[in-house]
């Protein structure tokens, strides 16, 4: 039974007489019974004049996408859920040809804009089959060759769909994938995040590792390999990042947060992998994280696939930090903040936008953090909550969750049970304040404004008076300033010289 979304039930009257044919992933998918986000179109005319057409009618969004190649775009946003359309010109003379040209066989399919009986299926290249064998084959042998960046979506579609690469193929994608670094960089980007928000981001990693593609994509990760690290860490950092990345995705699925491979019944969690008593920590912010992570810091990425990324690279400044002391000890200070430097520097290489770098970066840089709020013989304190979010803002629940999993890497097996229940305690309790507790702690309404300094301490502007008032916020944040009158007192009582 093919599955396919309202949207095309509306688009479908808009085409007849075209010769119009649903193609690629949108038919595989519905295939398969996933959700459909993307459209894609095929016809032998003229592809910009019939989505402009579609637009126009159904009063979407629409702009050019490719003038020389004959593509256009309509952008339709419904429910919350943003649907693209895609039209193009055939890649050649027919159907055909367009479809002998794609990657995979999975992706070598069609269905007549208005069919939607499967036994309408174009199926050429044994697609379906592929499909039912839950195997990835390329269309032919220069497929991977024509499009390097084809290595990335076989091994992103391999996790995705929970495939197979077949062994042909699989020799084609070592054979190209010292070309991965060829094509425009936001295409390589956009293939690599998709593997970073999706299913089985682990593996997924390792496996562009074993083709060398990795190394191309980010060479800092090359570094990692081989560089040992002292107790209780087991593993050289190289294997140590890739552990981290495998247990928050066991973290984040535990918390009914991370995607579940297509085809792939949903398991119990193994709850070593995670540590003990993690749901029942977290399980109550769920929803709030779930909602935090869906965000979009760019039009496709989400911050749940960013988090991952800061995963990947959150250790990248270990190999320059590396020493040694008297007793052998092996240490790497400042190693996160040299890592952020690193990491700022290959994003902007791979084009990712300006806020996703800032927001990969703080949580690199912040990663220790909540371990040293853990070890701290300190309890913890309101002021040292509003502090981390001082400092981290909105990215302080996801560096919480990268420092749990950071934990569990690197005790392994060996995992402490006291220490990991105070790891738990730690970023429950910052999870409580930056959730339910929001304006109390980490961001109470302000008291006193600039004015009100100056006009009742008779000071001079300048940049005292931001001081004041951030000593204010934080004494309202550790809950000892609570009225007007309590602001004042403290402001009074802070000599202006202090914050000369």
């Amino acid at each position: 039974m093919i599955r396919l979304p309202p949207l095309l039930n509306r688009i479908r009257p808009l085409l007849a007489g075209s010769e119009a044919y649903l193609v690629g992933g949108a038919v595989r998918d519905a295939l398969l019974g996933r959700l459909i986000h993307d459209l894609d179109f095929v016809l032998a005319g003229d592809a910009i004049r019939l989505a402009r057409s579609v637009a126009d009618r159904l009063r979407l969004p629409f702009y050019v996408l490719d003038a020389e190649r004959g593509m256009g775009r309509i952008i339709a946003t419904e429910n919350g859920e943003r649907t693209t359309v895609d039209f193009a010109r055939f890649r050649g003379p027919d159907l055909l040809a367009d479809l002998m040209a794609r990657d995979f066989t999975i992706n070598a399919l069609a269905l007549p804009a208005t069919a939607s009986d499967e036994a309408a299926l174009i199926d050429p290249l044994g697609g379906c089959a592929d499909l039912a064998a839950r195997r990835l084959r390329a269309t032919s042998d220069r497929a991977l060759r024509d499009d390097p960046v084809r290595v990335i979506r076989a091994v992103r579609l391999a996790a995705q769909l929970g495939l197979a690469i077949e062994p042909h193929t699989w020799s084609l994608l070592q054979v190209e994938a010292a070309r991965v670094g060829q094509p425009a960089a936001e295409r390589s980007r956009d293939e690599l995040a998709h593997i970073l928000a999706g299913p089985g981001p682990a593996a997924a990693l390792r496996r562009l590792d074993d083709l060398g593609a990795l190394a191309i994509l980010i060479p800092e990760i090359e570094a990692l390999k081989g560089v040992t690290q002292s107790p209780p860490h087991w593993r050289d950092v190289w294997d140590h990042t890739l552990d981290v990345v495998t247990r928050l995705e066991a973290v984040l699925a535990a918390l009914g947060l991370q995607p579940a491979i297509s085809g792939q019944q949903e398991g119990p969690i193994r709850w070593p992998e995670v540590g003990p008593d993690l749901r029942s920590a977290l399980d109550r912010y769920r929803p709030y994280l779930a909602e935090h992570l869906a965000v979009r810091l760019s039009d496709e990425r989400p911050r749940r696939g960013l988090l991952v990324l800061a995963a990947l690279l959150h250790d990248v400044g270990k190999p320059g930090t590396r020493s040694v002391d008297r007793d052998g000890r092996i240490h790497f200070y400042n190693h996160e903040q040299v890592g952020a430097r690193l990491a700022e520097l290959r994003l902007r290489a791979l084009r990712f936008s300006a806020d996703e770098t800032a927001w990969v970066t703080r949580i690199i840089a912040g990663h220790m953090r909540p371990g040293h709020l853990a070890e701290s013989s300190v309890p913890l304190s309101r002021r040292a909550i509003y502090r981390y979010y001082r400092v981290l803002g909105e990215a302080g629940p996801d560096v919480g969750l990268l420092a749990l999993a950071d934990h569990l890497a690197t005790w392994g097996t060996q995992l402490q049970a006291e220490r990991w229940a105070r790891r738990l305690e730690i970023v429950a309790t910052l999870m409580e304040h930056y959730f339910r507790r929001y304006t109390q702690t980490i961001a109470p309404p302000p008291l006193l404004t600039g004015d009100d300094l100056i006009n009742e301490l008779e000071l001079k502007p300048g940049p005292a008076i931001g001081q004041i008032l951030e000593a204010i916020r934080e004494a309202q944040a550790a809950g000892e300033v609570r009225s007007r009158a309590e602001a004042l007192a403290l402001a009074r009582s802070i000599q202006p010289s202090a914050f000369k």
